[in-house]
Protein backbone atom coordinates (compact mmCIF):
# COMPACT_ATOMS: atom_id res chain seq x y z
CA UNK A 1 0.00 0.00 0.00
CA UNK A 2 1.25 3.57 -0.76
CA UNK A 3 1.41 5.73 2.53
CA UNK A 4 -1.37 7.86 2.96
CA UNK A 5 -1.83 11.32 4.59
CA UNK A 6 -2.39 10.87 8.19
CA UNK A 7 -0.39 10.85 11.51
CA UNK A 8 3.08 11.10 11.46
CA UNK A 9 3.01 8.97 14.93
CA UNK A 10 6.50 10.75 16.11
CA UNK A 11 8.59 8.84 13.02
CA UNK A 12 10.09 9.12 9.97
CA UNK A 13 8.05 8.12 7.20
CA UNK A 14 10.29 4.60 6.45
CA UNK A 15 10.07 3.75 9.98
CA UNK A 16 6.40 4.68 10.09
CA UNK A 17 5.29 2.53 7.36
CA UNK A 18 7.47 -0.25 8.87
CA UNK A 19 5.33 0.05 12.01
CA UNK A 20 1.94 0.08 10.05
CA UNK A 21 3.01 -3.32 8.03
CA UNK A 22 4.19 -4.72 10.82
CA UNK A 23 1.07 -4.14 12.72
CA UNK A 24 -1.24 -4.93 9.92
CA UNK A 25 0.65 -8.30 10.06
CA UNK A 26 0.06 -9.11 13.36
CA UNK A 27 -3.42 -8.02 13.20
CA UNK A 28 -4.00 -10.28 10.16
CA UNK A 29 -2.20 -13.25 12.26
CA UNK A 30 -3.75 -12.97 15.66
CA UNK A 31 -6.97 -11.35 14.53
CA UNK A 32 -6.90 -8.83 17.18
CA UNK A 33 -3.96 -6.29 18.49
CA UNK A 34 -4.13 -3.60 21.58
CA UNK A 35 -1.72 -0.27 20.83
CA UNK A 36 -2.27 3.14 21.60
CA UNK A 37 -5.93 4.51 19.51
CA UNK A 38 -3.73 6.78 17.58
CA UNK A 39 -1.77 3.55 15.98
CA UNK A 40 -5.11 1.61 16.18
CA UNK A 41 -6.99 4.15 14.00
CA UNK A 42 -3.70 4.64 11.65
CA UNK A 43 -3.64 0.68 11.49
CA UNK A 44 -7.04 -0.39 10.67
CA UNK A 45 -7.11 2.49 7.82
CA UNK A 46 -4.28 0.54 6.40
CA UNK A 47 -5.34 -3.03 7.40
CA UNK A 48 -8.80 -1.90 5.57
CA UNK A 49 -7.07 -1.15 2.18
CA UNK A 50 -4.93 -4.10 2.11
CA UNK A 51 -7.91 -6.76 2.05
CA UNK A 52 -10.11 -4.07 -0.04
CA UNK A 53 -6.79 -4.49 -2.72
CA UNK A 54 -6.96 -8.33 -1.74
CA UNK A 55 -11.11 -8.87 -2.91
CA UNK A 56 -9.98 -7.71 -6.29
CA UNK A 57 -8.33 -11.11 -6.97
CA UNK A 58 -5.88 -12.21 -9.49
CA UNK A 59 -2.37 -11.81 -9.47
CA UNK A 60 -2.42 -8.19 -9.73
CA UNK A 61 -3.73 -8.28 -6.17
CA UNK A 62 -1.49 -10.85 -4.70
CA UNK A 63 1.08 -8.50 -6.21
CA UNK A 64 -0.43 -5.27 -4.45
CA UNK A 65 -1.02 -7.48 -1.05
CA UNK A 66 3.01 -8.89 -1.51
CA UNK A 67 3.88 -4.72 -1.31
CA UNK A 68 2.96 -4.69 2.24
CA UNK A 69 2.37 -8.27 4.08
CA UNK A 70 6.01 -9.90 3.35
CA UNK A 71 4.87 -12.89 5.23
CA UNK A 72 3.84 -15.29 2.86
CA UNK A 73 1.64 -17.21 5.57
CA UNK A 74 -0.17 -14.14 6.30
CA UNK A 75 -0.68 -13.37 2.79
CA UNK A 76 -2.08 -17.56 2.61
CA UNK A 77 -4.49 -16.47 5.12
CA UNK A 78 -5.49 -13.18 3.77
CA UNK A 79 -6.20 -14.46 0.80
CA UNK A 80 -7.87 -18.44 1.55
CA UNK A 81 -9.44 -17.25 5.05
CA UNK A 82 -10.01 -13.36 4.93
CA UNK A 83 -11.16 -12.71 1.69
CA UNK A 84 -14.01 -15.09 1.50
CA UNK A 85 -15.22 -13.41 5.22
CA UNK A 86 -15.43 -10.13 4.11
CA UNK A 87 -16.34 -11.14 0.57
CA UNK A 88 -20.09 -9.53 0.83
CA UNK A 89 -18.98 -6.73 2.68
CA UNK A 90 -18.02 -3.31 1.52
CA UNK A 91 -15.58 -1.91 4.22
CA UNK A 92 -15.66 -1.94 7.77
CA UNK A 93 -13.77 -4.98 8.46
CA UNK A 94 -12.00 -3.72 11.55
CA UNK A 95 -13.39 -2.44 15.06
CA UNK A 96 -11.69 -0.63 17.40
CA UNK A 97 -12.65 -0.54 21.16
CA UNK A 98 -11.27 1.72 23.65
CA UNK A 99 -9.13 0.44 26.48
CA UNK A 100 -8.82 3.11 28.85
CA UNK A 101 -5.37 4.74 29.40
CA UNK A 102 -1.51 2.94 30.02
CA UNK A 103 -0.28 3.46 33.36
CA UNK A 104 3.33 4.34 33.08
CA UNK A 105 2.17 7.71 30.39
CA UNK A 106 -1.37 7.61 30.43
CA UNK A 107 -2.05 7.42 26.60
CA UNK A 108 -5.29 5.99 25.17
CA UNK A 109 -4.94 2.67 24.64
CA UNK A 110 -7.33 0.57 22.41
CA UNK A 111 -8.31 -2.96 21.32
CA UNK A 112 -8.07 -3.30 17.38
CA UNK A 113 -9.74 -6.37 15.98
CA UNK A 114 -10.90 -7.81 12.47
CA UNK A 115 -14.64 -8.42 12.36
CA UNK A 116 -15.94 -11.62 11.94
Amino acid sequence: MKTFAGRKLGRKPGHRISLLRGMAESLFLHEKIQTTFPKAQDVARFAEGIITSAKEGGLNAQRKVARSVHQKEIQKKLFDVLVPRYQSRNGGYTQIIRNGYRQGDAAAMAVLRLLA
